[in-house]
């Protein structure tokens, strides 16, 4: 099972069990997408399958319409179950960027027959994930970071716009599913998502000092 990386060079002890996920924690995304705005938070998983490393490029299903979706990750690093916002801030253990990649024609069939998403979200290679910047005890509240793609900024996000603050996410996330040491918490996309095509240039980069080059094969 594939562990989340630091970037010191480690890997983080225990593996990625999962990888919690949560659709529309920004306004301008779920408008983007003609969804309505959510009350709580929406949440699915993508499994350890589902990872691969951002750094080592981002492969496309074979005639697949691909979206990318960049999104803040966080990496869990005690076991949080049913916890508190300021217990579950204490147990992020680093910070990166990941791509939700999803199968948006595919996602938007699901959605009409009101079935999952998972085969839309959670298929091998759909969680192109960074390294992690070791943190202790980080503000949450004041972070931004970007997607250009062959130069043009396509996404930026700042967790001061998300609906749901990520203490808060996580807290509620550990009342459903238990937060194992290793897992990750992906926390929602800004709007400006769009098709992925073979040759794109991808360039993320955060205010926490996450800074990745990725091509689009």
């Amino acid at each position: 099972m594939m562990h989340a990386r630091l970037l010191t060079g480690e890997d983080f002890p225990a593996p990625v069990s999962k990888v919690v996920c949560v659709g529309r924690n920004y306004a301008e995304h779920a408008k983007e997408l003609n969804n309505p705005v959510p009350t709580t938070p929406i949440l699915f998983i993508k499994p350890n399958s589902s990872l691969t490393r951002l750094e080592d490029g981002v492969a496309l299903p074979e005639g697949q319409n691909v979206h990318y979706e960049a999104e803040l990750a966080v990496l869990v690093g005690r076991k949080l179950k049913n916890a508190s916002e300021d217990e579950a801030k204490s147990a992020v253990a680093g910070l990166g960027l990941a791509l939700d990649l999803t199968l948006r024609e595919v996602q938007s069939q699901l959605k009409e027959k009101g079935l999952p998403w998972e085969i839309a979200k959670a298929f091998d290679g759909a969680c192109p994930l960074s390294s992690f910047q070791p943190v202790d005890n980080p503000d949450l509240e004041d972070l931004e970071y970007r997607l250009s793609i062959n130069q043009e900024l396509r996404q930026h996000g700042v967790t001061a716009q998300m609906l749901t603050p990520i203490a808060r996410l996580l807290a509620y996330t550990s009342n459903i599913f238990t937060l194992e040491p290793g897992d990750v918490v992906l926390t929602g996309t800004p709007a400006g998502v769009g098709q992925l095509h073979a040759g794109d240039q991808l360039e993320l980069d955060a205010s926490f000092g996450v800074k990745v080059s990725a091509k689009v094969r």
